[in-house]
């Protein structure tokens, strides 16, 4: 109950970290926003991992920490630029693909079987896309919402990924050193483009990417610490709060209303993924968090 709290709580602080990035990769970029907070979340987490003498992780864990450092960029830099041209409530809808994405993902990585449940289970979840896309056809989307919809679900496969190596990363380093090491590895892949792409965070800017580091690293540390002490079948459940999250705050920061397409989009994924995962022993992991 502890680990699920801890999720719960993860997922919530996740949330409000999303709309401080939105806001500022509003403002310049989702790449500067990323890298910045990337940065920041190195000094914040590195001061502590240094200040406990924590050890340095071996070959085997730090491979993990650069795999998943690497696979997190790709999936955060696509959703929150993706996050910048769709509502916050119908983005987090969409990444709740990734659990069930993460099924077919353990079945072809890992040989875990896939069974019946997944294929009805992802047939649902399409439906509920569907009906997500028909809400954007009937609102007029133009092709700045396609494209940030389809860069969402192109994050969801991503994080479904990262999210395998996440149990692996939890069962092998303390959450301390997976939260250090994720922002490590993330911040050094990023400063390869700066040059070129950075844009220098405005005065009014910094607090706010402090801010999103914190809330960032704190909400890593309690879903790597819920997922070293529970199964992904009982945290794959907390994930789903994020819409509610998602919703108000879209409303109360954007002004963002939630269709009722979009509201029935994400019944039908969170129904399709709860059809996947019925009677597996060893279903997916959560969706767009801990990044």
């Amino acid at each position: 109950m502890l680990a699920f709290a801890a999720g719960c709580t993860g997922i919530a602080t996740y949330s409000v970290m999303d709309a401080v990035m939105k806001a500022l990769s509003i403002e310049s970029g989702a790449y500067s926003a990323l890298l910045w907070r990337s940065i920041a979340g190195v000094v914040l987490t590195g001061a502590i991992f240094l200040a406990r003498r924590q050890r340095w992780p071996g070959p085997a864990a730090l491979k993990l920490h650069v795999a998943r450092g690497l696979v997190t960029g790709g999936s955060v830099l696509l959703f929150f630029w993706g996050l910048v041209h769709v509502p916050m409530a119908q983005a987090v809808a969409l990444t709740f693909l990734a659990p069930l994405i993460a099924l077919f993902l353990a079945g072809a990585l890992l040989g875990e079987q896939v069974g019946r449940g997944a294929v009805i289970g992802s047939l649902a979840a399409s439906g509920g896309v569907l009906m997500i896309a028909a809400g954007q056809v009937r609102g007029g989307g133009g092709e700045a919402l396609w494209l940030g919809s389809g860069a969402v679900v192109l994050a969801s496969i991503l994080y479904a990924y990262s999210l395998i190596l996440l149990r692996q990363q939890a069962q092998a380093a303390s959450p301390l050193e997976v939260t250090f090491f994720t922002s490590v590895v993330l911040g050094a892949a990023l400063l390869l483009g700066a040059p070129w792409l950075a844009v220098a965070p405005s005065m009014a800017q910094l607090p706010w990417v402090v801010v999103a580091a914190a809330i960032g690293s704190l909400s890593a540390f309690l879903m790597a610490w819920a997922y070293a002490h529970a199964e992904a079948q009982l945290l794959s459940m907390v994930e789903y709060t994020a819409f509610i999250w998602a919703a108000i705050l879209g409303y109360l920061v954007f002004g963002e209303a939630v269709s009722l397409f979009t509201v029935a989009g994400a019944v039908l994924i969170v129904g399709g993924c709860a059809i996947a995962v019925r009677g597996t022993s060893t279903p997916a992991p959560m969706t767009e968090a801990a990044a």
